[in-house]
């Protein structure tokens, strides 16, 4: 029953070391994205999709 706690206890430190080392890379910008922004506006066109034009006849003004 104690080899239970001991490694429930192992366990606990080993998650919480994997969490710093998470927050430490988080803060020192190991997960930023400088490549997407780049890329980004070359692919505007094909997500931006604009509603279809309806026709309508237009009158001109007679002055």
């Amino acid at each position: 029953m104690s080899i239970i706690y001991l490694l429930l206890a192992v366990s606990v430190v080993v998650a919480l070391g994997f969490f710093i080392a998470f927050i430490i890379s988080v803060k020192s910008g190991q997960y930023d994205d400088v490549y997407t922004p780049s890329v980004r506006m070359l692919f505007d066109d094909e997500l931006v999709k604009e509603p279809k034009k309806t026709k309508t006849t237009k009158t001109k003004n007679q002055n």
